[in-house]
């Protein structure tokens, strides 16, 4: 392979990562406008967003298959098309249903792209260099996060229209649709075997570890943002301001972890460092919940984003390091193990504030976290990603 097409390929999963990203993280800056525009309450409308998450989820565990079946570049042009109808499907219809069918094809799209890109990043890259990169490539969901409100709200303040942020974003994916139409990529399935025998591997123990980690990861993480706002507020007594910058502290901070836990990485032992930044985040989240202090809130808050930023990308790379050729199945096994944690965020813990209040969703999040941590010691006595040769690169 060359090294423009490397760098082409690597860069396609850069804006995969972004565009689910910016898809994610927008919802929130919109959904007001968006009630508004079908007249209908703000509780009603977020549930359609579910069919944004529903996509993701379908599309990276069917696209676990469908990878050895569709080439990779034929997926991404598909995903074009989709995109194109999609963004064009919100801009020219006043229906509902027509709008939560073109959520559900922004996250079938968003899911091929990210599932394709993480696939990407672990066939190109080895050992702790694989772990880097990934990180790396996280990294821009984070950025877009960031980018896509603010754009989001110029927008909005000139009292455009909702949609137009939407348009926005689908230009990331003509710097997708621009990049798959110059690059090679790597043949899946029947067209890699005729080159080489493949040999079938069995997944091993690890793998049940890793991905169960990976579930109770992003559902801890995202119960515990999500709630934060309201725990500051009712229990801790802080105005809504400073209980919103507790929420971009934590992002903040987990967007520099990611940055310098990529250069990080390549030097320790990648199961034994995920070991300490889980029992260290765990530790952090109980402090979190236990202090009485309101003003301590911010630094651990951002301690925690900082340590924890560097647990789901390094669950992932370890996962596809458990064989000794990264599989697109056991990739995508594990990415679809935290988006069902995505998916289950409210239904797991809103009945949980119901009953306790957001305390007991603080609470419940921590014990999330400490069962990621149990699952990284179980994993040091049955990882293979050392006996693998990908120790040291």
């Amino acid at each position: 392979m060359t090294n423009r097409n490397r760098i082409g390929l690597t860069w396609i999963s850069f804006f995969s990562y972004a565009l689910t990203g910016a898809l994610v993280i927008v919802t929130g800056m919109v959904m007001g406008n968006i009630a508004e525009y079908f007249q209908l309450p703000i509780s009603q409308m977020s549930n359609t967003f579910t069919f944004l998450n529903a996509g993701i989820l379908v599309a990276i565990f069917l696209n676990a298959w469908l990878m050895e079946i569709i080439p990779l570049k034929r997926q991404l042009i598909f995903g074009f098309v989709l995109m194109i109808l999609a963004v064009a499907g919100l801009m020219t219809s006043h229906s509902l249903s027509v709008f939560s069918l073109c959520m559900f094809v922004l996250g079938v799209v968003s899911g091929i792209t990210m599932s394709i890109g993480t696939f990407l990043i672990t066939h190109l890259y080895e050992g702790r260099q694989r772990g880097s990169r990934l990180l790396f490539t996280d990294s821009f969901f984070s950025m877009a996060g960031t980018i896509f409100p603010i754009i989001a709200g110029v927008l909005l303040a000139r009292h455009l229209p909702w949609y137009w942020v939407y348009a926005c974003i689908g230009l990331i994916y003509v710097a997708i649709f621009i990049l798959t139409l110059n690059v090679e990529f790597p043949a899946l399935g029947q067209k890699a075997q005729s080159d080489k025998p493949l040999v079938k591997e069995k997944w091993g123990i690890g793998v049940l570890f890793l991905s169960i980690a990976a579930l109770c990861y992003i559902l801890g993480q995202l119960g515990f943002i999500s709630w934060v706002p309201e725990y500051a507020t009712k229990t801790m007594g802080m105005d809504i301001v400073s209980a919103g910058q507790l929420v971009g502290n934590f992002w903040t901070a987990y967007m520099v972890g990611m940055w310098v836990f990529s250069f990080v990485l390549r030097f320790f032992d990648l199961q034994r460092i995920l070991m300490v930044l889980a029992g260290l985040a765990t530790l952090l989240m109980y402090w979190f919940v236990k202090t009485s202090d309101a003003a301590m809130l911010k630094w651990i808050i951002m301690i925690l984003g900082f340590s924890s930023s560097a647990i789901y990308t390094t669950i992932i790379t370890l996962g596809s390091l458990q064989t000794k050729v990264s599989s697109p199945k056991l990739v995508n096994f594990i990415l679809t193990c935290g988006t069902v944690g995505t998916m289950l965020t409210f239904v797991v813990t809103g009945p949980i504030v119901a009953q306790g209040g957001a305390h007991a969703a603080l609470a419940t999040s921590n014990a999330l976290y400490a069962v990621v941590f149990v699952m990284c010691i179980l994993l040091g006595m049955v990882t293979r990603h050392r006996s693998h040769g990908h120790v040291m690169h």
